[in-house]
């Protein structure tokens, strides 16, 4: 198998906040496809693609030796709580750990770093604006604080070291099913897990250099966060859509 930037063999990938569920889904469908170190604060040996192994972000020597040898990293570990207290654990976690990540994968001479950033980023738009990925980011609480926090650092690491840098706003990954009641703004945030894994896997693989904020949601019937953009740049292809998901008639 070609590499993505054409040498031959598997791309060396590493994946931080493994053990979540993010992380298992894109181990599981992708694991033919890359040379996976999984790593999480929590060791989880029974990950169906291969062990995570313990790994805590806020450890930079740790970052340093997980990011050796790897060609690119995908950065899902954070506290995903918009209640979660900042000095605690929204500062030491989602700001110094994510510094970790981008400094020691630009040490280490990786050539691309995938962070999860999340549609809290962009929270505070009006619900009924469609926010695009270019508009910046409007956090409502202090978790899409540190998500924008990771987009900023972002570009300035692919400025700084010409290292490319996607920070991919993921939205509201769930399971609906039919004839379930949800909010008009999480049916529009929609992401099923087979899109967001895709879209990871196309923000690795793609063919872009430079910094890019990509948008995670589905192919739903109106979208809360436009993917035009994003589907250009990566070859996007969402195959899901919670509108017809959950059952709803198309308008006539």
């Amino acid at each position: 198998m070609t590499n993505y930037d054409g040498r031959m063999g598997r791309p060396k990938l590493l994946v931080t906040g493994a053990a979540g569920r993010i992380g298992k889904a894109f181990s599981s469908i992708v694991a033919d496809r890359f040379d996976l170190a999984l790593t999480d604060r929590r060791e989880d040996l029974g990950n169906s693609a291969s062990p995570v192994r313990s790994m805590d972000i806020t450890d930079f020597s740790a970052c340093v030796k997980a990011c050796e040898g790897m060609d690119m990293v995908l950065h899902l570990a954070a506290d995903p709580s918009p209640a979660a207290d900042f000095i605690r654990s929204l500062l030491p976690t989602n700001i110094v750990g994510t510094y970790n990540v981008f400094t020691a994968a630009a040490q280490a001479g990786c050539q691309r770093v995938v962070f999860a950033s999340s549609a809290q980023a962009v929270e505070g738009y009006p619900l009924d604006l469609q926010v695009t990925e270019s508009m910046a980011p409007r956090p409502k609480n202090l978790y899409g604080v540190t998500k924008a926090f990771g987009e900023a650092l972002a570009a300035q690491v692919a400025s700084e070291t010409g290292m490319t840098c996607v920070a991919v706003r993921i939205a509201n990954v769930a399971d609906f099913f039919i004839g379930e009641s949800h909010s008009a703004r999480d049916v529009a945030a929609f992401i099923s897990e087979w899109d967001v894994v895709h879209l990871l896997e196309r923000s690795l693989i793609a063919d872009i250099q430079g910094f890019y904020v990509f948008h995670g949601v589905s192919n739903n019937r109106y979208k809360r966060l436009s993917i035009h953009e994003t589907m250009r740049s990566c070859q996007y292809e969402p195959k899901d859509d919670a509108f017809e998901i959950l059952g709803f008639p198309i308008p006539r």
